[in-house]
């Protein structure tokens, strides 16, 4: 998958997503430092040495790119919420994860449902305004689709094979 072509990007007026690396026009790898550009970051990844600044509201809540447990829907549901209601209040947000793609456009996209948006609408938007590349992984999307509340549940159902 190539690397993006942004440290970040806007999706909708407050609300940004992006991830730790990217990959300028020449093709030059670089790292992404956050320092206070945003009121508030969610990080779904981390990496020593890549920011917030002290001071900067910042969320860590690392998961992985491929299913999620019912815990950690509802740490997706409970980032969501949180963003959405920064990005009311007028703050500016930033969401971000390993690249960008995938664990940070599953926060972003919910908090676009939460703030009223459809989910196709949200999920294009994301693809338009950060790359065709995010949200590859499609399990996030069938949870959007589905629904974060009833993706948990059945996530949380100990079903025997």
């Amino acid at each position: 998958m190539p690397d993006p072509d942004a440290p970040w990007n806007e999706i909708t007026a407050g609300l940004w997503m992006g991830g730790h690396h990217w990959t300028d026009a020449l093709g030059e790898g670089h790292a992404v430092v956050v320092g206070s550009e945003f009121e508030l970051v969610i990080s779904l990844f981390g990496r020593p040495g890549h920011g917030p600044d002290p001071g900067v509201e910042h969320l860590l809540a690392e998961m992985p790119d491929r299913p999620l447990t019912a815990g950690q829907l509802h740490t997706v549901h409970r980032l969501a919420r949180t963003a959405a209601r920064a990005v009311l209040a007028g703050r500016t947000v930033l969401v971000r994860c390993h690249s960008g793609y995938n664990r940070s456009g599953l926060v972003v996209a919910q908090a676009l449902i939460e703030l009223g948006w459809e989910t196709t609408t949200a999920v294009e938007t994301i693809r338009q305004n950060r790359s065709t590349m995010a949200l590859n992984n499609r399990i996030f999307e069938e949870y959007l689709t589905t629904g974060l509340d009833v993706a948990q549940l059945l996530s949380g159902l100990d079903i025997p094979a």
